[in-house]
């Protein structure tokens, strides 16, 4: 018997090739896809039975680059001074709060923002944290929130020396691969997990050489690649040239850094040159429009030169809805020669990302027999026929995340008809709310 028979429903798939199958169904047994397409459902009993009938079934988003951290950070109210530059936003506002986390709001920030993700038809993020004052333990906590709610999440500690020197990077390292440890020790003997690991980096202008070696030692000792920010703003490249006489990317690739498994975010300021280094090592870039704007940093030139290219909200939430549509009109708006199936396609690579970040243990991204259910369920009424050559414009100019009713991730139907199946949603926020008070209070007592 199948776990999930999900009857007569229309299936988008938004990886390339895009297609439009009406009339489908899909069988679930565990936590995979078994058979998928017309007639599927033929003679098929299953536990769970979903009529399908005038909705979309489409894989699952990913958020390629996300701070779980940022979740207790709407409308924050502390006193900030002035946050005209780059620098200044980062210490007077995300570093402060940042150093005001515990275990509990690093927890809480994870089940909301995964729960948010979810109900925005998003089943897989990929997590990059940061918490001076509760480096070790913070990733479990992270990974933590992420299960409970049911999310393929990936997340690292961001390596730094802003705080306390090589002291903070060492135990930064230490931290990332401890939770890879723990990670491998669930996968043992086969088991299926739903939280992988990487080795995390703040940004090169926050990381002195010695720093680098370790994480080049991490990354080899665990075998994981590489969560970095680079160029995010000029200042970055300016340091490194200053600091390193070196470009950051060919520094980085000296440290043997940069791989196929590698996710760099941002890259605002990349020249031409390193651009070419990036995709030479085979490298992901996650681009992230919302927050390059928010923190006014410039748009990224070579955006269409980046062979794999994904996308991230950069802590702004799990919407990859909302992140696609902005991302693509800024492109537009600065002349860009990208359509909506270019963008669409680099959302649906943040999926090849997820396999990366699982080393090969699962595949994900497609409504195809062997593929993870990471799935949602679309109550969208399309005003003009639904095609696979403008299934692409369909997903930009028409679907959002209110056209989601039911998320299932892992072959779990954890979101269904709008609402969540196991967890106490109201519970779970009044509890954010009263521990984003706490953690205001003290990042209002924090200097910058």
């Amino acid at each position: 018997m199948a776990d999930i028979l999900i009857k007569n429903i229309t299936i988008m798939e938004t990886m390339p090739p895009f297609s439009v199958t009406e009339n489908a169904d899909v069988v679930i047994t565990g936590s995979v896809i078994e058979k998928a397409g017309k007639g599927a459902g033929e003679g098929i009993t299953a536990a769970k039975t979903i009529d399908g009938t005038g909705r979309i079934l489409i894989p699952g988003n990913v958020c390629a680059h996300h701070h779980y951290y940022s979740g207790l950070s709407r409308g924050m109210l502390i006193s900030a001074g002035p946050q005209t530059d780059f620098i200044q936003v980062l210490k007077e506002w995300w570093w402060r709060l940042d150093r005001a986390l515990d275990e509990e709001a690093i927890y809480y920030s994870s089940l909301i923002c995964s729960m948010e993700a979810i109900r925005q038809g998003t089943t897989g993020v990929v997590d990059h944290h940061a918490s001076p004052s509760f480096i070790k333990g913070s990733l479990s906590a992270i990974a933590r929130g992420m299960e409970e709610v049911g999310l393929h999440g990936v997340t690292c500690y961001e390596v730094t020396d802003r705080n306390g020197g090589m002291k903070e990077a060492e135990e930064g390292v230490e931290e990332n691969i401890r939770f890879a440890e723990e990670v491998d020790a669930k996968a043992s003997g086969g088991n299926d997990i739903l939280v992988e690991a990487m080795i995390g980096g703040h940004a090169p202008f926050t990381l002195p050489d010695e720093a680098l070696a370790l994480m080049s030692e991490a990354i080899h000792r665990t075998g994981r690649g590489m969560h970095l920010h680079v160029a995010e703003d000029k200042y970055d490249s300016v340091w490194s040239h200053h600091a390193h006489g070196d470009d950051i990317m060919t520094r980085l690739d000296r440290f043997s850094l940069l791989g196929e498994n590698t996710l760099l975010v941002h890259g605002v300021a990349l020249s031409g040159k390193e651009v070419d280094l990036l995709n030479e090592r085979g490298c992901f870039l996650a681009h992230n429009g919302r927050s390059n704007m928010n923190n006014h940093v410039g748009y990224f030139p070579y955006l269409d030169r980046v062979k794999k290219l994904v996308i991230g909200t950069d802590g702004c939430g799990g919407n990859m809805f909302e992140e696609l549509k902005i991302a693509f009109f800024k492109h537009k708006d600065a002349g860009g020669p990208w359509w909506p199936q270019d963008f669409l396609e680099a959302l649906s690579r943040g999926n090849s990302l997820l396999e990366s970040a699982f080393r090969g243990r699962y595949r994900f991204g497609r409504v195809e027999k062997g593929y993870k259910a990471d799935l949602a369920i679309l109550d969208y009424k399309a005003p003009t026929p639904l095609k696979m050559e403008n299934a692409a414009g369909h997903f930009v100019w028409g679907m959002c995340s209110g056209s989601v009713e039911s998320t299932i991730v892992n072959g779990r139907l954890v979101y269904e008809n709008r609402h969540f199946t196991e967890l106490d949603e109201e519970r779970i926020f009044q509890e954010a709310r009263r521990v984003a008070g706490e953690v205001w209070e003290r990042a209002d007592r924090i200097k910058a």
